[in-house]
């Protein structure tokens, strides 16, 4: 796994580049249509990406030592600004947000970023950990404005390469729901190439491959692994370099149904 926060944050530049220029030919139309979340419009995703940075801003003083860790309760206020604007405000103001958040990071010095410490879910986030949390959020919700428009579009290939080694150990036994029947997947990637052993049971583990022991096998590109992850890889959106039984895809998707 990639360690030098400077990669991270550089990814997640090239990720608000990318919202960038996704988002500047929308008309007033395209922001107020539905986006690939169920729930939210285009500019509602965009709202989620921009209160999002405000907090993260919010939240670093915290996480260098400079200040208490702001509460939860600090939260509801930003979110209640953004849901109050109209969706061509939202739109504009989350990439003024989101930029600003990528500067600061990017204007951190070695030292700083050698200090961060935030407390999440049970453990401490470290700098990699604190822009890692911020790049998935930011580039699954960049595609998941991008498919609106483009059924072919693709998460990053650098944000996937720095992104896949967050699925085994942190995302999958988090988000994974235990299913009725157990199962052990192998699941081997392509670009960058990964081999594990998924086993759906309670706890929830993804390991490196042990050489046996697996119901099935899958193999996929890293991208579509990463969007199965977080629940992303439905039929519509499953490319045919996916190799599997549509069965055993199935029951991998269920498992991972996303947030």
């Amino acid at each position: 796994m990639q360690r030098d926060p400077h990669a991270w944050i550089a990814t997640l530049r090239n990720s608000h580049e990318r919202l960038a220029s996704v988002v500047a030919p929308l008309t007033p139309e395209d922001l107020r249509s539905q986006s690939y979340d169920t729930e939210w419009t285009v500019a509602q995703v965009l709202s989620h990406i921009g209160s999002g940075a405000e907090i993260a801003l919010m939240m670093m003083p915290g996480a260098l030592g400079q200040s208490e860790p702001v509460g939860p309760e600090a939260f509801r206020p930003v979110w209640d600004t953004w849901n109050a604007k109209s969706p061509d405000e939202q739109a504009a103001d989350a990439l003024v947000s989101d930029e600003k958040y990528v500067r600061q990071l990017e204007e951190l010095s070695n030292d700083d970023l050698a200090s961060i410490s935030l407390p999440f879910v049970g453990r401490k986030l470290d700098s990699v950990g604190l822009v890692g949390l911020r790049l998935g959020e930011h580039a699954l919700h960049t595609w998941d404005v991008a498919v609106s428009f483009d059924p072919a579009a693709t998460v990053s290939a650098d944000a996937v390469a720095l992104l896949i080694d967050n699925v085994p150990g942190f995302l999958v036994p988090r988000i994974g729901k235990v299913p009725d029947v157990p199962f052990r997947a192998r699941i081997r990637t392509t670009d960058p190439e990964r081999d594990y052993l998924l086993v759906a049971a309670d706890p929830i583990t993804m390991t490196d491959w042990p050489g046996n022991g697996a119901d099935f096998e899958v193999t996929m590109p890293s991208e579509a692994l990463l969007r199965l992850s977080y629940g992303r890889l439905d039929p519509e959106h499953t490319p045919a370099a996916v190799q599997a039984d549509q069965t055993d895809l199935e029951r991998l998707r269920r498992m991972l149904p996303g947030f």
